[in-house]
């Protein structure tokens, strides 16, 4: 039996929490509640991390788009839903653009909220398969890998790796198969959403 996911929900709003819980566990899923963004951070270390987060923006001591950069930093790579309790367009651009899955505007509807977790769920999903397809590359795939997403031609690859360019073009096609993928930009996709850095340009 496949176990439910485990969603996680970090606002300062204690009512907000419990009625969130409540309504997300009457769909199957396991929930967890934090009422800061440092108080969930404590908890995170050493333990798994929930498949997707809800987050309030506006929280004391760190706000929910700063728990969103230090999870990046630290290399985590956790879906996250965003409630705010005013619409502010340049913040809702900002935490889009650092890979929020969705920002609603609270009082949030049910089936809003319903559709931001399945969309983040699907995205743990997709993450999950292409992880598991790029652990399939070489150690030499990989680092032609990182040199394309970077933007590099072929025979600039083959001068940084000191192979032929020839090779170059086969570890691309094949990496182009392993992954699923047919052009670079599909590539530069894969990795922004596993949180791989393309090579320095020198």
């Amino acid at each position: 039996m496949t176990p439910p996911n485990r969603l996680g929900i970090v606002d300062d709003d204690a009512g907000m929490n419990k009625a969130l819980r409540r309504l997300l566990e009457t769909a199957g899923y396991e929930v967890r509640c934090w009422l800061s963004a440092l108080e969930f951070l404590a908890d995170l270390a050493g333990q798994p991390a929930p498949d997707c987060l809800i987050v309030d923006v506006d929280m004391p001591g760190m706000t929910g788009l700063e728990l969103q950069q230090t999870l990046a930093a630290d290399g985590r790579t956790i879906p996250m839903v965003f409630l705010s309790g005013v619409g502010d367009i340049p913040m809702t651009v900002k935490a889009m653009k650092a890979g929020a899955v969705s920002f609603l505007t609270k009082p949030v509807m049910d089936d809003d909220l319903f559709a931001a977790v399945r969309a983040a769920l699907e995205l743990v999903s997709w993450r999950r398969s292409a992880r598991a397809k790029f652990e399939m590359l070489t150690p030499r795939e990989r680092e032609v890998f990182v040199h394309v997403i970077a933007g590099s031609l072929n025979k600039q690859i083959a001068c940084k790796l000191a192979i032929s360019e020839q090779t170059v073009k086969v570890h691309r096609m094949r990496i182009m198969a392993k992954l699923d993928e047919h052009s670079v930009a599909g590539l530069v996709r894969t990795a922004d959403r596993l949180g791989i850095p393309p090579a320095a340009q020198s």
